[in-house]
């Protein structure tokens, strides 16, 4: 017999869940995970992992609570990690206490694992402390599912009320308020999508606010608080003062290298969805790359032109009777990110362009005499030639091999179709290289970007879209991906 291990996703945003969640995730045999629960979080357990959708929106729920219990004792039963994945915390109006009861009864071992509930994340993502020393020194929360089952006189005259699950309801909520002597003039706000990057935020007054709801024809799930500590709302809501915030960014890059871009976004407020159009995988046939390593106590430079490139040399570098010591050559590497990668070999860089494109590596070698000097340079399978033909030209004797190759994911049209259809069309596209480029024109057309901004990450990557018909809103000056998300700040 397993334990199952009852647990808060947080509020919406993934990352808000707490460090047990995640290492609970982690090792999971079984997920049982609610409707308002990210991909993101589903991504945490293993890839063999069970993964069922329990999950219950207005008038429509995948199982029963009973069955949901079933299902939780008979996978326990059958051994392995049960996770029963929770938006919120399983203890505040998430049901967790009946799933906690029935594996009790059971004979079922379990542990409880807290999230950051709702208002919580509404808080602090919309400026509004729940508790606040000059404002209120009590906070309720109650459902609004019901209304004439809440004893209103009682409750309704809390300095902070938060009603989970009471938008369709409101209006009966407000009146049943103010009839028992609250001011109509409170202040009153409605979250949906609380931190996320779609968060959507009305405030009004008790008075106002049912009518704001139907006049914007917001749908649950959301979250309503009343009380004269939505006022701080105009001081301390620094979420949705993000430059970013309610952008929504397809990222094209390939999947494990988008992460560090998605991130960067995310911290300025943007959605991110990742659309990879390349995949980056190993050469078809290494035997030029083998035998150049075989010699590579004899090259004078060695030239990486992607962070790619050094992964991928060093790892048949390990498969073959060398290590680091031969490397008897000066190293070149294009960018920082390439940089950064040999770095971490605890190997240092002797030669880095100021601009980060072959020409910028070109201008660089410019002070030193390559004639009938040996350079190896391991790259993509299909790159432009400009720079070993040049160093060529220069007396250089250069040795190109593929160290890896891209191609267009199986799935990129679908993952293009799905994430620019309909209203959730992204605002902007990024275009990390000219391969992104061509694949997504060969995937999906040009015209899937009308509407779109665009932003490239540096002047060859702008001229593969140009020469497709592509108009480019930002391109970055720094060819990073750092300078790429100054650009389209600038924009």
């Amino acid at each position: 017999m397993s334990k199952v291990y009852l647990v808060g996703a947080g509020p919406g945003d993934a990352r808000l869940i707490t460090c047990r969640g995640r290492e609970v995730l982690e090792s999971a045999s079984c997920v049982l995970y609610d409707h308002l629960v990210s991909q993101s979080l589903l991504d945490l357990a293993p890839p063999e992992a069970e993964r069922i959708y329990v999950g219950k929106k207005r008038a429509l729920h995948a199982y029963t609570q009973e069955e949901i219990c079933a299902m939780l004792i008979d996978r326990a039963r059958h051994g392995g990690r049960v996770v029963r994945l929770k938006g919120g915390d399983p203890f505040i109006f998430g049901r967790g206490g009946e799933e906690a009861e029935a594996l009790f009864d059971a004979g079922i071992p379990f542990e409880v694992v807290p999230g950051v509930t709702t208002p919580l994340g509404i808080a602090a993502y919309t400026g509004v402390p729940l508790t606040h020393r000059e404002h209120t020194s009590v906070v309720t929360f109650v459902t609004g599912h019901d209304v004439a089952q809440i004893d209103w006189e009682r409750v309704g005259g809390a300095d902070t009320l938060v009603l989970f699950m009471g938008l369709t309801n409101f209006a009966g909520i407000a009146a049943e308020i103010v009839r028992r002597g609250r001011s109509p003039e409170t202040p009153a706000m409605v979250v949906r999508w609380a931190t996320l990057p779609s968060q959507q935020t009305l405030t009004g007054t008790l008075a106002t606010l049912s009518d704001l709801i139907r006049g914007a024809n917001l749908k649950p799930p959301a979250t309503i608080v009343i009380g004269d500590v939505v006022r701080l709302r105009e001081k301390l809501n620094w979420f949705e003062r993000l430059p970013l915030f309610g952008k929504r960014m397809a990222v094209t890059r390939a999947r494990g290298q988008a992460d560090a871009l998605s991130a960067k976004l995310s911290e300025l407020g943007a959605e991110t969805v990742e659309v990879p159009t390349i995949e980056i995988l190993p050469a078809e046939d290494y035997g030029p790359l083998d035998r150049s390593i075989e010699s590579l106590p004899e090259y004078d430079w060695l030239v990486f032109t992607s962070a790619n490139g050094v992964r991928f040399f060093l790892d048949r570098l390990r498969k073959s009777r060398f290590d680091l010591r031969a490397i008897r050559g000066r190293i070149c590497a294009i960018g920082p990110a390439t940089g950064a990668a040999i770095e971490a070999l605890h190997l240092k860089v002797d030669l880095t362009g100021r601009e980060f494109v072959a020409e910028g590596l070109l201008e660089a070698f410019a002070a030193h005499d390559v004639a009938g000097k040996r350079i190896l340079l391991p790259r993509a399978a299909v790159a432009r030639d400009i720079l070993p033909t040049t160093l060529r030209d220069r007396g250089a004797l250069v040795d190109v091999v593929t160290a890896y190759r891209t191609v267009s994911p199986e799935d990129a049209a679908e993952r293009i179709r799905i994430a620019f259809d309909g209203s959730r069309k992204p605002h902007w596209v990024l275009f990390t290289s000219s391969s992104t480029v061509e694949n997504f024109v060969r995937a999906a057309g040009a015209a899937t970007l009308a509407g779109v901004k665009v932003a490239v990450i540096g002047p060859v990557t702008a001229s593969t879209a140009r020469r497709h018909g592509i108009a480019i809103d930002a391109a970055a000056e720094v060819f990073t991906a750092g300078g790429l998300i100054d650009a389209i700040l600038r924009s």
